[in-house]
């Protein structure tokens, strides 16, 4: 009996392996990169369907782009086009050049649940109550969502929201948890009132240390002692004018499955601080131990660890401002051209709680980069647009890689970043796959 295995799984138990077996590929132990010849290249070049012109640079155990990327649409009501990843609960991301829009429409903003959402088809929002007590806080009061919208003041933001675990597929040895690529991202407009004006309503006393929320979904398991999540952020982030509590989004009622009829929003860190369908917000006098808060969910090691090491609880740090990144969203992965056509591209970059300084794109695997134009950001904590164009030499199979730098100068990484325990925080290039013709 033959045993068939997937590609990403082979190349993942040993990439070198996986390169000689299917293209004979030898890789060089010092710069790491492959010699594909005679019959290798043109096995890999058939595959693809054309030469690979800069194949001298291309790195060993790298898995075609054009080989990597998959889509596998999953449509639910208002999501048409998303990829499913679970469906208890339901997950959902957004293949990347359907994030082409400059403001993310609710249509094509992922969805990342952790319990059941509860039923708002029949409520008065204005009625809907958000409790704020806590250890630190010196007034507690509960605040209709009417009453939120009447006492404080509006404002309309673009804000980036990223799953923690955007990226996770790409990690060996593989992380548990949703395995997502590229589509945990988006950056809708949001309107609401600024979660600071709420908390000096209630009173900050002077031992606060943590802004935390509880929210209605429900634990998968069906028991109401129990809660699917209750995340939260330092003081500092939760006093940022960018943090918010909403209720619109893009101009409408936030959607269902992204916290109608109010949610909490801290932009820039992972969005699992960004609870949905709030109901009750603490001012704590300690780090917040809520669900999801503690043991190893949402953090990394405090240092660098090798791949597949395990890491005990107190060595893990809580993750907070995300980094550096960026994507392509136009042209799609395994688009077409000819070689006597100049090619447009263009995507988004962000980094957390910072902002982009550069972006720059490679058609020759990283060999050589070019700089990308870059526009300012609407407001701050919002994505960034790029645009460039390029021309290949000669036909063939190419990938265009995008690479941002924030304005600290750190840089996404090629190919992977260091290993943790849950895959969170990847941010290693982005790339698409090319078929040049004559």
């Amino acid at each position: 009996m033959t045993k068939k295995q997937g590609l990403h799984r082979l190349y993942a138990k040993k990439p070198d392996t996986a390169d000689e077996l299917l293209w004979g590929r030898k890789i060089d132990p010092v710069s790491r990169r492959g010699f594909v010849k005679g019959s290798g290249l043109a096995a890999m070049a058939a595959v693809l369907g054309a030469s690979i012109p800069f194949a001298r640079y291309m790195p060993g155990g790298l898995i075609p782009a054009a080989l990597a990327q998959s889509e596998e649409p999953f449509s639910i009501p208002g999501k048409s086009g998303l990829t499913v990843l679970n469906d208890r609960p339901i997950n959902a991301e957004t293949p990347a050049h359907l994030l082409d829009d400059a403001v993310t429409p609710a249509s094509r903003l992922f969805v990342r649940n952790n319990g059941v959402p509860p039923s708002t088809w029949d409520i008065n929002p204005l009625e809907w109550q958000v409790h704020v007590e806590g250890e630190a806080c010196e007034r507690p009061q509960v605040l209709t969502l009417g009453e939120i919208q009447r006492r404080f003041r509006h404002q309309t933001l673009q804000l980036q929201i990223e799953c923690g675990g955007n990226g996770r597929s790409e990690f060996y040895p593989p992380a548990k948890g949703n395995q997502w690529t590229t589509g945990a991202i988006g950056c809708p407009e949001w309107t609401g009132v600024r979660l600071r004006d709420v908390l000096e309503d209630c009173g900050i006393a002077e031992n606060a240390v943590y802004v935390a929320y509880e929210a209605a979904d429900a634990h998968l398991s069906g028991d109401p002692t129990k809660r699917p999540i209750s995340r939260g952020v330092p003081l500092h982030k939760a006093l940022q004018k960018e943090s918010m509590i909403v209720w619109a989004m893009n101009g409408e009622p936030l959607p269902e499955l992204h916290g109608y009829p109010v949610r909490m929003l801290c932009a820039g860190w992972p969005a699992s601080v960004s609870g949905k369908w709030l109901t009750r917000i603490l001012i704590r006098d300690r780090v917040h131990d809520g669900a999801k808060m503690t043991g190893q969910s949402y953090r990394v090691p405090c240092k660098p660890v090798a791949p597949g090491a395990s890491v005990a609880d107190e060595d893990m740090c809580i993750i907070e401002s995300m980094p550096v990144k960026s994507l392509i969203s136009y042209p799609k992965s395994g688009i077409e051209t000819r070689v006597t056509e100049r090619m447009s591209v263009r995507g988004h970059a962000w980094a957390g709680d910072a902002a982009v300084k550069t972006v720059f794109t490679s058609i020759d695997f990283g060999a050589s980069w070019q700089k990308a134009k870059l526009k300012k950001a609407v407001n701050w904590l919002a994505w960034q647009h790029w645009t460039t164009s390029t021309r290949f030499p000669e036909p063939g199979y190419y990938e265009v890689w995008a690479r941002a730098v924030d304005d600290e100068g750190r840089s996404q990484p090629m190919v992977l970043p260091g290993w943790n325990p849950r895959g969170y925080l990847n941010n290693s290039c982005h790339r698409i796959a090319v078929l040049v013709t004559a």
